[in-house]
């Protein structure tokens, strides 16, 4: 089967999950608009996003699927079992214990993530609030990361991918019910926890169903669980880069009021083709990557990442360019409705921009760490990962509070930052890949990167068109601007996809090609 193929198994549940989110993300934002309270709810999502996006979207598979599948394939099914089962108690105590400590140390906590607002104020204590209810979503995220890698190396992924529906269900529901924003925003927190309950017990039943017996319990410290946990630490944080710098800024916004709301909704909208191209690229290269280098076939792993890097360009610098040249105008038509005004809306463009042009470079870093996690090298993309959050920390910080200086908003700063150490990361990997003799690019690539290129920039100057001729979308679309703008995607949509055929950027033969 291609990695196309394979990369869709994995990203077609998640478009589902992505729909639901911006469902999800129209009725919370048009309830908690973007103020105090909505900064608040952003601060108690931040380690539960932070620790699902590690967790089940990839970061902590790319560390333990490798290590799980040779366990299993070189000793046996039982082996791999009880690895998995003491991987599993291991990191749920720690995760649990995290838990546990956040919970008793949770105003000084808050003081880190929100210590924009002064402790008296109703946004900083909805902030303890919120937080202490969605902490246990952390465990909840550990148990489902494993369960996911199981499934996973079992070829199994349909369940992983699907699993974070739930959440979206969930948080629309409580979106639904609340009628205040302090209300909405404490029905929300709990539907988080709730969700990562569900969640687990989804995954937990996967499986079993694949005659996979696990458990909780006191976990023992193996040589084997030693090895996975000595390499799952740095894999984890290695990558978990972006997540991290987008964490630091969520940090430094809570110093302008409605920035962390801001930086909230744009991170939303560009993580839509992280996690429906990147992630899923990634996952689904993964396990052949890792085959691939134990049986030293560096021919089969340079096409490997050849496809991976060439499909997900085709698939996501369109995006990249979609998200800069009309910012504003998609978050209007997307989320301005209620308490989410067209101001907001405004703002938030802002952050988007400047995301935009750094979502190739989110993508890549998913497509190039997979070189290094296949071969168990994990402290090497972590030591460039903390590289690039010290200089995000450092540059996001000076730009933040220079903007401030100048009398402009701050947050855009944050989000130059963020998408500047995403493409050092990206390069730091490209280049270390290549250092290693461990993948050398081929003509194939460099052939599709330009066609993907000029496709992308035939898209961008249809919609920079579009853009311009507003009243006449309007006058062809006489329903509502969310409609509009639904169109407007379905055109850029079209127009790529006619471009990307006739430059050659997506070819039939990866459809129908078995790789």
């Amino acid at each position: 089967m291609s990695l196309l193929r394979n990369t869709l198994t994995q990203s077609s549940l998640t478009i589902s999950s992505r729909i639901l989110g911006f469902v999800r993300d129209i009725l919370i934002a048009a309830k908690l608009g973007a103020g105090p309270i909505s900064d608040a709810f952003v601060t108690a999502l931040i380690l539960p996003n932070l620790f699902r996006r590690i967790f089940a979207e990839g970061a902590f598979a790319q560390a333990f699927v490798p290590a799980y599948a040779r366990t299993l394939e070189a000793e046996g099914k039982d082996a791999a079992e009880e690895v998995a089962r003491q991987t599993m108690r291991g990191l749920f105590a720690a995760t649990a214990g995290l838990v546990i400590v956040a919970q008793l140390t949770m105003p000084w906590l808050i003081y880190a993530f929100h210590g924009g607002y002064s402790p008296e104020s109703e946004s900083f204590q909805l902030a303890i609030l919120l937080t202490r209810i969605t902490m246990p979503y952390l465990a909840c995220m550990a148990l489902a990361a494993l369960l996911s890698g199981v499934l996973n190396s079992s070829g199994r992924f349909i369940l992983s991918a699907g699993a974070p529906t739930i959440l979206n269900i969930f948080l629309i529901t409580a979106a639904l019910l609340g009628d205040t924003a302090p209300h909405t925003a404490v029905l929300a927190a709990w539907a988080v926890t709730f969700a990562g309950i569900a969640q687990a017990a989804l995954l937990w039943w996967g499986v079993t169903r694949q005659k996979i017996s696990l458990s909780l319990g006191l976990p023992k410290l193996t040589p084997s669980v030693k090895k996975i946990i000595a390499l799952a630490i740095p894999g984890t944080i290695a990558a978990s880069g972006t997540q991290i710098n987008i964490m630091v800024s969520q940090l430094l916004a809570s110093f302008e009021e409605g920035a962390k709301s801001w930086l909230f909704y744009a991170d939303r909208l560009y993580q839509l083709p992280l996690g429906i191209v990147g992630v899923a690229v990634g996952v689904a290269i993964l396990p052949r990557l890792a085959r691939a280098a134990r049986s030293d076939d560096s021919k089969s792993a340079n096409t490997l990442m050849d496809d991976g890097i060439g499909l997900a360009m085709a698939l996501t610098l369109p995006a990249a360019i979609a998200l800069m040249v009309a910012p504003a105008y998609l978050v209007e038509g997307l989320y301005a409705r209620g308490a989410f005004t067209v101001n907001d809306a405004s703002q938030t463009g802002l952050a988007l921009v400047h995301y935009g042009w750094g979502v190739p470079a989110f993508v890549l870093i998913k497509v190039l760490a997979p070189g290094f996690f296949a071969r168990e090298d994990t402290k090497t993309p972590m030591r460039f990962v903390l590289f690039t959050v010290a200089l995000n920390t450092v540059l996001g910080a000076g730009l933040f509070f220079w903007f401030r200086s100048q009398g402009w908003a701050g947050f855009p700063g944050l989000a130059i930052a963020t998408s500047i150490a995403a493409w050092i990361n990206a390069g730091v990997l490209f280049i270390g890949v290549l250092a290693r003799g461990w993948y050398r690019p081929g003509p194939r690539l460099l052939s599709r990167l330009v066609s993907v290129s000029l496709a992308s920039a035939a898209m961008g100057a249809a919609l920079l068109y579009l853009i311009g001729q507003q009243e006449m979308i309007e006058a062809w679309v006489p329903f509502s601007k969310f409609v509009e703008v639904l169109v407007f995607i379905l055109i850029g949509a079209g127009i790529y996809g006619l471009a990307a055929i006739m430059f050659g950027a997506v070819r039939l033969s990866d459809v129908r090609g078995r790789g």
